[in-house]
């Protein structure tokens, strides 16, 4: 928990029809990736193109790690086995390369986490968390420009439109608007979209350290811009959604930006109704969370919503409408629709020898009502206090 220029655009789709590209001189190389798309879709009985797009599948959620060492020999090897043993139609890390301080943001730190997502035989999509970008600035991360960070993580996770993995696909690119880059406005690459048995899923570079807007060199300009990218692509996503009569969405993001005011040791505190934050501290969401509000409650449909950045496994509903009656002292009903999901982080320290390493099974049944259910993956091999049997 602490405080990344590319010019193509692709729209499509992953289930439901073959991909349109516009990107110039990519044709070959999108067509020659639809057989493998076609196939891990469809044909595995997971779902898609070539199969049922109402059949169920599973998808697996992680971030927050790794934190150290230890974590990086023993944890990820372990989880990412797990991972492999499983049919999974792809896997998310919402964020955090790395521990928040007393951790470079060297090249080698980005190059290895490709090297990770690699050797997961799903297709693997990646989300920058603050720990990867914002927080770089610190002396003890080695003083690194945060904004050179974004552009270099931009450059090196996400030139193409397709996922990491052993198996890939081509995902939507967020174009407009610009963000800030390093030596100039650049687009939000980071920012994708795609479609999968009938369910829209999209990531968003929304980060913790107040979303850039405290901690070591706050950069208000480039979270005005950015801001106003998320803004957007939670537009287009729900809209792209409604056209394609989607049955749910999932959001993912790095940031725990506080619902309410409840847990001020994990999130920002937060007025549940206005949603503007209450705790003194700069407020990088509330004009996000407004819009995330509006569009979940006009979609009606189930609407996760992926998050990390406070370590704390969870699946709860903490968003209220903000419907106020006068007379009475409310902070409004519950959003029947949205779930927050927080995925497991790191937790290491001396008593658990650094090695709590574990991640989240969704398991997404299109012709279901509520579509998703959540299955949290404790690692035999990771298991510490009571080992496996």
């Amino acid at each position: 928990m602490t405080k990344r220029s590319n010019s193509f655009v692709h729209r499509g789709r992953v289930a439901g029809g073959i991909r349109k590209a516009i990107i110039p001189g990519l044709a070959i190389l999108i067509f020659a990736a639809i057989s493998t798309t076609l196939a891990f879709q469809g044909k595995s009985g997971i779902g898609g193109i070539q199969g049922d797009a109402n059949a169920p599948y599973a998808i697996g959620l992680w971030g927050d790690l790794p934190y150290s060492t230890h974590q990086t020999t023993v944890g990820l090897p372990n989880l990412f086995a797990d991972m492999n043993s499983q049919k999974l139609a792809f896997v998310v890390h919402d964020g955090d390369l790395k521990q928040g301080s007393n951790s470079p943001c060297d090249n080698a730190l980005y190059a290895s986490a490709i090297t990770w997502f690699n050797s997961l035989e799903a297709p693997a999509i990646f989300t920058p968390g603050d720990n990867d970008w914002t927080d770089c600035d610190r002396a003890n991360n080695g003083g690194f420009n945060s904004l050179e960070r974004l552009s270099y993580e931009r450059k090196v996770f996400f030139s193409t439109p397709y996922t990491f993995g052993q198996r890939t696909f081509l995902q939507e690119v967020q174009a407009t608007p610009l963000c800030k880059g390093f030596t100039g406005d650049e687009a939000c690459v980071e920012n994708r979209r795609w479609t999968y048995g009938r369910v829209t899923y999209a990531t968003l570079n929304v980060q913790g350290s107040c979303d850039n807007l405290c901690d070591t060199n706050p950069d208000p300009d480039e979270w005005a811009k950015r801001k106003a990218a998320n803004i957007q692509w939670l537009k287009d996503t729900f809209a792209d959604a409604t056209a394609r009569g989607s049955v749910a969405i999932m959001l993912i993001a790095q940031a725990d930006p506080g619902f309410d005011g409840s847990d001020g040791t994990r999130a920002p505190l937060r007025n549940p109704t206005t949603l503007a934050e209450t705790d003194a501290n700069p407020d990088g969401y509330k004009d996000y969370l407004v819009e995330l509000r509006t569009q979940v409650m006009a979609f009606r449909k189930p609407v996760a919503y992926v998050h990390g950045d406070s370590h704390y496994f969870r699946v709860d509903k903490p968003l209220l409408d903000g419907h106020t009656t006068p007379g009475v002292a409310s902070p409004g009903r519950r959003v029947e629709n949205f779930t927050r999901v927080e995925t497991f982080g790191d937790n290491g320290n001396d008593n658990t020898l650094s090695n709590d390493v574990q991640w989240l099974k969704v398991l997404v049944d299109p012709s279901s009502r509520e579509v998703f259910a959540y299955q949290p993956q404790i690692v035999p091999g990771n298991r510490i206090a009571v080992p496996a049997p």
